[in-house]
């Protein structure tokens, strides 16, 4: 049983949202599409800011909505965050901050001294909102959603509105909510970044439905309806640092089925990170491959073959230990290695992206 179960059919001139969805009550939940597939109308479902024609939300266990039963937005246990905080400009951060910790009852499962940690915004509790960064007042709009002690943390593209630098400098207030919070995160966004640094389930929408869901990992292996995150078919891997190589400023990500070297981001050993792979930079080889520039050799076994978007290419998947890799072959190339399920083959891996 699932710990949220989500259907909602909603309609506007030119557009419906059919949704049927079960997702986990911990972690991060991607909604991922291009703009216009449907994926703030959901979060506004699960809101209940939109009350569609036919709906039933049903949160571990508790009924919100079904044909008998409509909790308004506000008896709903949710934080909200939308792509622009909208602070009240005459209240200090402080003053916002307590302001939305009203709402809480006493009853906050993240204190608001937490919040104000894990967003690092101690230092500007005494300012008002227009004299912070953009970067700064969101962040402090993540806060003042948490300091209403909500059991689901709702987020609207929080960084769409913010510049490349602002991005990268709240990204890793994000991960620490990813990594600390116990309450489940639903994450609408169109960034390919984004959603492989943060997500841990991954629901693909287009026109108004979803066309993919699950787990991150298992989702963007799939050859059945190959999803891209931006340019091109790939996976993101679970691994952790194994080794500094000083000398070449490399680092080893180990992960279950090997090893990989990609640049050295300076993050220490030990430590988890992800590493996204695309197709497009995996090659196979039949037997150990001969001097290359390649430094990165697996072994592996195909799995399962896929028509790619262009007639004279396919995907091909491959396990490699206990994680699925993609690649993509010309037809001529398969043909020539006799690539088969099940054929042993060796995998050779271009380009690693570290996702810090």
């Amino acid at each position: 049983m699932s710990d949220i179960e989500a259907r909602f059919q909603l309609d506007w001139p030119g557009f419906t949202l059919d949704v049927d969805l079960n997702l986990p009550g911990l972690g991060v939940t991607s909604l991922f599409g291009h703009s216009g597939s449907g994926k703030t109308s959901l979060l506004r479902c699960l809101a209940g800011l939109e009350k569609p024609r036919h709906g039933r939300l049903v949160f571990k266990g508790r009924t919100w909505q079904d044909a008998n039963t409509w909790l308004p937005t506000h008896q709903r246990p949710i934080g909200y965050v939308f792509q622009e905080a909208s602070l009240f400009p005459h209240l200090s951060i402080l003053g916002n901050l307590q302001f939305g910790q009203k709402r809480s009852g006493g009853a906050a499962r993240v204190g608001l001294e937490q919040a104000i940690e894990l967003l690092g915004i101690g230092h500007l509790l005494e300012r008002k909102p227009d004299t912070l960064s953009g970067g700064e007042r969101q962040r402090v709009g993540i806060a003042r959603a948490l300091a209403v002690g909500p059991e689901i943390l709702l987020m609207d593209e929080p960084l769409a509105a913010l510049d490349l630098k602002r991005k990268q400098e709240i990204l890793p207030y994000l991960e620490r909510l990813h990594d600390e919070l116990e309450i489940p995160v639903i994450y609408v966004s169109h960034s390919p970044d984004e959603v492989a640094r943060l997500a841990d389930h991954l629901v693909a929408m287009e026109n108004g439905r979803v066309v993919a869901a699950g787990p991150l990992g298992e989702t963007l292996a799939r050859l059945d309806l190959p999803i891209r995150l931006g340019e091109d078919v790939g996976v993101v891997l679970e691994a952790t640092v194994g080794e500094i190589d000083s000398e070449w400023h490399l680092a080893r990500v180990d992960f279950r089925g090997g090893s990989l070297w990609t640049r050295d981001h300076g993050v220490p050993t030990g430590r988890h990170v992800r590493v996204r792979v695309l197709a497009r930079d995996v090659s196979l080889a039949l037997g150990e491959p001969g001097t290359c520039s390649i430094q990165n050799n697996l072994d592996g076994r195909v799995e399962s073959l896929a028509d790619d978007d262009h007639p004279g290419l396919l995907l091909v998947r491959v396990q490699v230990g206990a994680s699925l890799l993609i690649a993509r072959l010309t037809r001529r190339s398969a043909a020539q290695l006799g690539i088969v399920p099940g054929l042993p083959v060796r995998v050779q891996v271009k380009s690693v992206a570290l996702m810090e």
